[in-house]
């Protein structure tokens, strides 16, 4: 049984970002939802959060929103290689243990200590001119200026690495000298890093047309934009892309608009209804994606192409695009303001180790 189960435990008047805080916090990876009397009423995992988020649910929701309220569960007491047989079977790290209704513990699955690993390629946006962080980008490409003591472009590849990565493919065009000088072909990183050289621009869905046509056709890729600074779970990703049998999924972030005006309907000179500077949210495009193989390797080499367009093309021809809801952090390092706040942030942002 785990020692620190009781730290996971919520009551159902508490939020949804409260329990995400919880799971992003402990290493358990999930909370348990009790009443006053410790009887459960329902689990909440990372990926009921992201249903929930793309259901539009707010954070501030009740938890009660998005738990699951038929949790597998056992009898105090069970026997922990039956216990790692359920967890197995019903694909689930852990198992509320009951006593007299109440919660009196939680059995996670015994796992050895050895890290994931991920053959899948991931593939790095790093070409671009930085010309909203001029001068800083006068001399050094946008993906090596230095957030805390390390280039951006380092905290991402530490990040995927962290989550059991270790193919990268860096798509370079301005000044790829100080990317490939810095990085060389990540021996000294335990992993091995390729370039892709752009000698023209060709928009954020043509590099893919430039990769080794030799790469495996059942490993989807990763791709990011590499000015994004963020702690996704690059391994939650693929596994939804996976799962989900998608041919792009897209990695998107809630943005809210508060209009500063109040918004009145009506009809012909009636008026109908008066909202007070209300909040319109929508899902933007978060600049990481998971592809399946034959989506990028249907890329013409040297051919410009944005990755809108291309998920567009898709979609025509009913491909399955598919959005997964980014919870964590995330900034797109993209104007000095940005760059001033990860500067900030760089030193409270989790990282998974």
């Amino acid at each position: 049984m785990n020692k620190t189960w009781e730290k996971v435990l919520i009551a159902p008047h508490n939020t949804i970002l409260e329990a995400l805080n919880i799971i992003n916090k402990e290493a358990l990876r999930i909370a348990l939802v009790v009443d006053a009397n410790r009887k459960l009423l329902g689990v909440v995992t990372d990926g009921d959060i992201r249903r929930g988020l793309l259901k539009n649910l707010p954070l501030t929701e009740n938890i009660t929103s998005v738990m699951n309220t038929t949790p597998i569960t056992a009898p105090v007491g069970t026997n922990s290689q039956l216990l790692n047989r359920l967890m197995e079977e019903h694909s689930i790290l852990s198992i509320p243990l009951i006593e007299d209704n109440k919660v009196v513990g939680l059995e996670t699955i015994q796992t050895s200590n050895v890290k994931k690993k991920y053959d899948n390629p991931v593939f790095i946006m790093a070409g671009g001119f930085g010309t909203r962080l001029r001068p800083l980008t006068n001399t050094c490409p946008k993906p090596m200026l230095k957030i805390g003591d390390k280039p951006i472009l380092e905290i991402t590849l530490n990040s995927f690495i962290n989550n059991g990565f270790s193919n990268f493919y860096i798509s370079t065009h301005f000044m790829p000298e100080v990317i490939e000088n810095h990085f060389g072909d990540g021996s000294l990183l335990g992993v091995n890093i390729k370039y892709i050289h752009e000698h023209q621009p060709l928009g954020t869905g043509g590099a893919l047309g430039l990769l080794p046509e030799d790469l495996a056709d059942d490993l989807p890729l990763i791709m990011i934009n590499g000015d994004i600074l963020t702690n996704i779970d690059y391994e939650s990703l693929i596994n939804f892309h996976t799962d989900n049998i998608a041919d792009v999924t897209v990695c998107v972030r809630e943005f809210n608009y508060q209009v500063p005006y109040g918004v009145i309907a009506g009809e012909n000179n009636r008026v109908k209804s008066i909202v007070e500077k209300p909040i319109q949210s929508f899902f933007v495009n978060a600049g990481i994606y998971a592809i399946s193989p034959h989506v990028f390797k249907s890329v013409p080499k040297n051919y410009r192409i944005d990755m809108p367009s291309l998920m567009q093309n898709i979609m025509e021809k009913e491909g399955k695009v598919l959005m997964f809801p980014v919870h964590e952090y995330w900034l797109d390092i993209g104007r000095m303001d940005d760059f001033y706040k990860a500067q900030q942030d760089i030193f409270s942002i989790r990282f998974k180790k």
